[in-house]
This record gives structure tokens, sequence and C-alpha cells, in this order.
């Protein structure tokens, strides 16, 4: 069957997204975060596309996730689960050899339970609340936490201590930052007094490990980054002025293209409405194409008569409102334009570029917000 659209993955660009980035942080380990169906790239293919270019550490919200990545997962790869983990998959994740966040007491003493009731050491990561007010053990409960995994040593496999940052990607949060970092050192001299030594510390995402030198520990957890986005653009200007970054172009490339076809072609004369009510007058006569995607796809409502899309080399504006399942725009001035011919929603053709970020500005996403919004349907291709 043919999809109303399709995505493709550019394997060479993930490769240089992945080796810059490695460059940026040494020797600590690049742990790729594909919460979120990989930021809506796929997690079935854009995991083993990582694997191929050097991955083997890969970081998921909940145990649905999770189970969807081990089941692509090379045998030497690992999953780290930092959110959702229900007390009653605790058990088929221990035997799996999945590792996950513990930043309660409910989660910790569960853990500990199911792993002397199967015989087996839970692999956690111990999340320290330094600032973020989020999740986490905080330094009141710290005490009581060393004294609980010390009781427990044999059942339990301190594989990280982390935490994670409110904000590093705008310089209004610096301060918060800096607070976070002295809680998080103070803490983890604490544990460490006290015999606990994890196989890791981690605390750097994205946005503090290319802000944030000093951040980057024994594990970096890129998300945004290794799919070709800064966190901001405060973060791209700040890295493109700096001496650590060394680049004069930028090195962070989309590995995402979005791609459709035309289903239909209609000529509509003067004084005609198009599409749904009264939004969309012709004043002139026109040429529209009709494509086979909209706001169920992703495809947001608000770019009614506002958004573009590329056909034949040229852009292509919406016309009238986004609906369900289809879009339509102007092809007026566009030669030859006929049924199955290519659309570009994100990406390149000709000498036009739509990027995810003039995307997102036209819809009021956030680059995060729109590619999760990608639908888990849509067919993923692997380019390059």
């Amino acid at each position: 069957m043919v999809p109303c659209s399709y995505i493709e993955l550019d394997k060479k660009a993930l490769k240089k997204n992945i080796q810059y980035l490695k460059k940026r942080i040494g020797s600590a380990e690049f742990v790729s975060v594909i919460k979120g169906n990989a930021y809506g790239h796929g997690i079935e293919p854009y995991l083993p596309l990582a694997e191929e270019c050097g991955v083997k550490y890969f970081a998921v919200s909940d145990s649905n996730e999770a189970e969807r990545a081990f089941s692509v997962k090379r045998p030497e790869s690992h999953i780290i689960i930092m959110n959702m983990v229900d007390n009653s998959d605790l058990k088929e994740i221990i035997e799996s050899g999945i590792s996950f966040f513990v930043f309660n007491f409910d989660r910790l003493r569960k853990t500990i339970e199911v792993a002397k009731s199967i015989g087996i050491p839970a692999k956690i990561h111990l999340e320290l609340e330094t600032g973020l007010n989020r999740t986490g053990f905080n330094e009141k409960e710290i005490l009581k936490v060393i004294d609980i995994v010390n009781d427990n040593k044999q059942w339990l496999e301190i594989m990280g201590i982390c935490t994670h940052y409110a904000g590093a990607e705008s310089i209004a949060n610096y301060y918060r930052i800096q607070n976070q970092k002295t809680s998080f050192e103070e803490l983890k001299l604490l544990i460490r007094k006290r015999g606990i030594v994890p196989g890791f510390y981690h605390t750097a995402c994205s946005a503090a490990a290319l802000t944030y030198p000093d951040t980057i520990m024994g594990m970096v957890r890129f998300g945004i980054a290794q799919y070709g986005f800064w966190p901001s653009n405060e973060t791209r200007i700040y890295n493109m002025l700096s001496d650590e970054a060394h680049f004069s172009s930028d090195p962070l490339k989309r590995i995402l293209s979005w791609k459709s076809s035309v289903i239909s072609v209609k000529d509509i004369p003067t004084g005609e409405f198009i599409g749904y009510g009264n939004n969309y007058l012709a004043t002139k006569d026109m040429k529209v194409a009709v494509i086979p995607l909209g706001y169920y796809h992703g495809y947001s409502r608000s770019l009614s008569n506002l958004g573009y899309v590329l056909i034949n080399k040229k852009k292509s504006p919406i016309v009238g409102m986004v609906n369900m399942n289809m879009i339509i725009t102007d092809v007026t001035c566009i030669s030859n334009i006929k049924i199955g011919d290519e659309v570009v929603i994100i990406g390149k053709q000709g000498k036009h570029v739509i990027t995810v970020s003039s995307f997102s500005d036209l819809s009021n996403y956030v680059n995060y917000e729109m590619l999760v919004r990608l639908p888990y349907e849509i067919p993923r291709k692997i380019i390059g």
C-alpha cells in the first residue's frame, strides 16, 4: 500500500551529527534520548540507525518505549528508562537488564522487593533533585536513601547518579543552573563518602553539554541535538561565537524530511470559495492541488492560509482550512503540475528548503512539539 506521506531519515547527516557531538564530549558515553518516539523520528527505524553510527546507550521515557526499543536493539546496546515504570512492569524490566531512574521511595522499595523475589539485582540510576523540582531525591531525603541502598547492595547495581537541569538552553536560567551544579556536586560527594559509587555520573542534556562544558561527566544524554537541531536559538548563537565550538558553518544537520504527493488538481474560477466555509476566496482564476495529509498527521490547523509546501521546486501556499486529512495549495504559478508529483512538507526541493524551525515558527510550535506530533503511523525510510 502507498502511504499518504512518508518520512525520510538521512543516515549520512545523523553520522555527522553524532561524530560532531562525540568530539564535544570527549570520552563521555553518548546516550541517545529516543523518548517521544525518537522525537518523532520513530524508535524502530532510528535506534538501529544510531547503532550503526556507534551509539550503544538509549534513553526512553517509559516501559512501553523500552519494550519497543528492546525489540530492535543489538544485544550489546543498553536501554535506560527515565520516567514511568509501573510496579507491575518491574519484574520484566529487571529480568531484561534494562536500567531505570529511581526518584522516590516507593519505587526504590518496590525495586528492592522485586529484585529479591527473582534473585536478580536491579540496574538503577538514582536521580537527585537539585532545583528543577520535578522528580528526584532531595537533600533532606538523601541520607535515608543512602541507608536503604547500603542495606540492600546485593540487590541494586547503581548504574548512575544523575539530575536534570531547569532550562540550560536559556541564559535566563544561568544562575539557576549554577545553583543546580553546586547542589549536585555536594550531594554527589556526600553519597560517595557513604560508600556508593555509580558506574556513571550524568547531568548534561544537549543544551547543558553544548553550553556548560563542566556539566559533561561520565555520560551525556543527547536529545534534540542528535537529530540536527539546536535546543534553542540562544544555544546555536552561543556556540557559533564560542571558542570551544570551532566551526564556521552549522555542524548539525536535520536528518528528517517529510514528503507526500499530489492526489488532485483543479481549476478554480474567480469568485469561488476554496475548502470549508469562507476562509479563502479566489480573487482570480486559480489552479489548486490537493495533498492527502492534514492535522491528523501533525500538520497544524493554524497553518491554514499561512503555511506552504514545495512542488516542482517552487513554493506552493496553503489556501483554505487545513482539514483532518487534506490540505489544498495554490499551484497557479507552477507549470506542468500533475497527479503524483512529489510534495515536500519538511525538507529540500531545488533551491528551496522548508526547515523544521520555519515550519514550527509558522505554527507557533517549538521544534520539539512539532516533531513529536508526527504520528507513529507515518512510514519512515532510511536514505544515504
